[in-house]
């Protein structure tokens, strides 16, 4: 059901005892879900390079494009062991470069790189973490929300606006609720700063939903401020650095397996944040696209676990990084008639420069949830029953099969 606009609507949780939350179940058996990670990856990559000699190739096209990335873009975040890891890939790779029996040694080579990264992606979720960042969002933003009406500094101790009076959360708010107890729910919002990601989860808290996993560019753990939140509610890290083919499968697969776990998942379909203040028309479907495969698997394990996909859109009066991604979209249409300047989003004091900003001032966040939809693009009922064309419910199972089986499809699946 579609709601309006209320912000004195408080919804319970829908899981009250947070044990039960898909997340914390996926975070106390990390190192078992990182080696489960780690083997499909495996299987997926040597399916793809199957041989030795492509294997090998792969491999040293990895370590190569690693070396490229170390020497040009390194960052602070980077683990302090990466050079050596990677100069003791090469001197392995050289020891069988060229040899007709390898003793298997390029399978634990990349077994090596993959568990690397594996860990490297997976989160630490934390219930007392999530807990303490949640009340420090909503006490800190709500006391900078006070400020404006305040006369004197215990005036903003004393205020009574709260968040739900800067942010607006409308759309189909039970339904969704509904759907995230039948199902596995995928939001996909719009994406103008860096900054979406704890309002989402703030949303999510507000509507009584378990935390969401998402994913979370690896660049800004280089923040104090953010990496503190970040990687204590939910988020999984995104080198988007790294272009080689075993660290996007790896991530994938992360992607994947989570959702198969029930984790509800946050994607940004846009890929990056949208340089002219527009709704993105060319989407990125390659981490939206591990639902698809995720779907499909569920069905071949006849668990019948849906998984929905929810639109949201974001409103903004303005962002931190606008004055950046303004040049960013001048540069790319006007070419050589404009310069990029430095992202403003580079120090937890601009940060906190902005929010009380934001905060301070008579501006609002609009926050729309929209209808749920199944992977294919129909719409969903309250019960979860996906609705055709004709107006009448239809079972998405039948997307995956062929003379009555569910089959894989690479170009639906991938």
């Amino acid at each position: 059901m579609k709601l309006p606009y209320n912000n004195k609507q408080t919804f319970p949780p829908i899981l009250p005892d947070h044990d039960e939350w898909p997340v914390v179940k996926l975070s106390k058996h990390r190192a078992e879900f990182v080696d489960l990670v780690t083997r499909e990856a495996v299987a997926r990559i040597k399916s793809l390079r199957p041989g030795t000699a492509e294997l090998i190739k792969e491999l040293e096209a990895t370590r190569y494009k690693e070396k490229l990335r170390l020497q040009n873009e390194p960052w602070e975040v980077d683990p302090d062991d990466e050079v050596a890891f990677w100069k003791k890939v090469k001197a392995d790779l050289m020891e069988i470069s060229g040899k007709k029996e390898t003793g298997g040694r390029e399978d634990e080579i990349l077994e090596r790189i993959i568990r690397r990264y594996a860990d490297e992606i997976a989160g630490h979720f934390k219930h007392s973490y999530y807990r303490l960042a949640r009340e420090i969002v909503t006490f800190g933003f709500a006391r900078l929300l006070n400020a404006s009406q305040a006369d004197n500094f215990a005036g903003l101790f004393r205020g009574k606006r709260t968040l739900r009076d800067k942010i607006r959360i409308r759309g189909y708010v039970e339904q969704i609720r509904k759907l995230a107890k039948l199902g596995t729910i995928v939001m996909v919002p719009t994406h103008f700063s860096n900054l979406d990601s704890i309002l989402i989860g703030w949303v999510i808290h507000e509507l009584g939903l378990p935390p969401f996993i998402y994913g979370a560019g690896l660049n800004l753990f280089n923040l104090k401020l953010f990496a503190y939140f970040m990687d204590s509610v939910g988020a999984y890290k995104v080198d988007r650095r790294k272009k080689n083919l075993i660290y996007l499968e790896t991530l994938k697969m992360f992607s994947n397996l989570a959702i198969q776990q029930g984790c509800h998942s946050l994607f940004f379909p846009g890929g990056t944040r949208s340089r002219s203040g527009m709704i993105e028309k060319k989407l990125k479907l390659g981490l939206l696209g591990t639902a698809m495969e995720a779907q499909r698997i569920n069905y071949e394990k006849d668990n019948g676990q849906r998984i929905f996909v929810v639109p949201v859109v974001l409103n903004y009066n303005f962002v931190l990084e606008a004055p950046s991604l303004i040049h960013q979209y001048l540069e790319r249409e006007g070419q050589e008639k404009y310069y990029i300047d430095s992202d403003n989003y580079t120090t937890s004091y601009k940060i906190v420069k902005f929010l009380i900003k934001f905060f301070t001032k008579q501006a609002e966040i609009s926050v729309t949830l929209g209808r749920a939809m199944d992977l294919f693009g129909n719409y969903v009922n309250d019960d979860g029953q996906s609705i055709g064309k004709l107006g009448r419910p239809i079972d998405p199972k039948g997307y995956f099969m062929q003379e009555g089986r569910i089959v894989y499809d690479k170009q639906r699946d991938e």
